[in-house]
């Protein structure tokens, strides 16, 4: 079914069964005016994204409070499917979430969710403005717990912690894990602000984790030798520029 036709496909997303149960009982009211295909139901983001794989939704009620990553940054890992849906968060009261929505006209439903502000979201959720990843970014009260991916259709989560580097490559970025490697479509400089607190720059194209690193070395080179940085569980070793030598003192094992 596309996007353009009138039945409306929704998911919902809570961590708790009674918010889903109570979500799921409004939709069931709503559908009697507007005709609603609830397509599944997540409890995390995790699942969420695994649900849509499989089963395209037009319209996501996301909870922002949830375990293992919040909703902003479920929203943010959503942009990455062929045809993101529209999302509606639902919170409880949350002062820097209402704020930062109101300001950008972000739509949220808040807790305990009444039946005529339910029925109005959906109504418009097609023409409110769709989130950008700048958007999200720039709301976020953290940085992501995860990267992603798309992957064969389906959005592939990276966590942070198992990031060796980040390498910028013509518009790409390289995300090179212990186990294999995902091209990223994101700003390393974008990259390097979110998650400075666990990432240094080594080079002008090159952030490596700070808790991967495990020492390094001099390599001859053509006339003077150069500093490379060993990380923990790869062969690999990457060059460090001559403007960056001071993290060899910072980060020297």
């Amino acid at each position: 079914m596309s996007r353009g036709a009138q039945r409306l496909r929704i998911a919902v997303t809570d961590d708790e069964a009674p918010a889903r149960s109570r979500l799921k009982d409004l939709l069931e009211d709503i559908s009697v005016t507007i005709p609603i295909e609830i397509v599944g139901e997540a409890q995390s983001g995790r699942e969420l994204l695994d649900l849509l794989a499989d089963s395209p939704a037009d319209v996501v009620l996301l909870d922002i409070r949830m375990p293992e990553m919040d909703g902003i940054e479920v929203a943010q890992h959503l942009l990455k499917l062929e045809e993101p849906p529209y999302v509606i968060f639902t919170t409880a009261y949350d002062d820097y979430a209402l704020k930062a929505f109101e300001l950008h006209a972000i739509d949220y439903l808040v807790k305990p969710i009444r039946l005529r502000r339910l029925h109005d979201a959906l109504v418009r959720a097609r023409s409110i403005t769709r989130l950008s990843l700048d958007l999200l970014q720039n709301i976020a009260p953290e940085a992501r717990t995860h990267l992603s991916v798309q992957e064969r259709g389906k959005v592939t989560l990276i966590p942070v912690d198992d990031i060796l580097y980040l390498r910028a490559e013509l518009k790409y970025v390289t995300v090179r894990t212990a186990l294999r490697e995902h091209v990223l479509e994101e700003s390393l400089s974008r990259l390097e602000r979110e998650f400075d607190e666990k990432f240094v720059r080594v080079h002008r194209n090159c952030l490596v984790a700070r808790s991967h690193v495990e020492g390094f070395e001099r390599e001859p080179g053509e006339g003077e030798a150069r500093w490379v940085v060993k990380m923990r569980g790869l062969d690999e070793r990457l060059p460090v520029s001559r403007r960056q030598q001071h993290i060899v003192k910072e980060l020297g094992r």
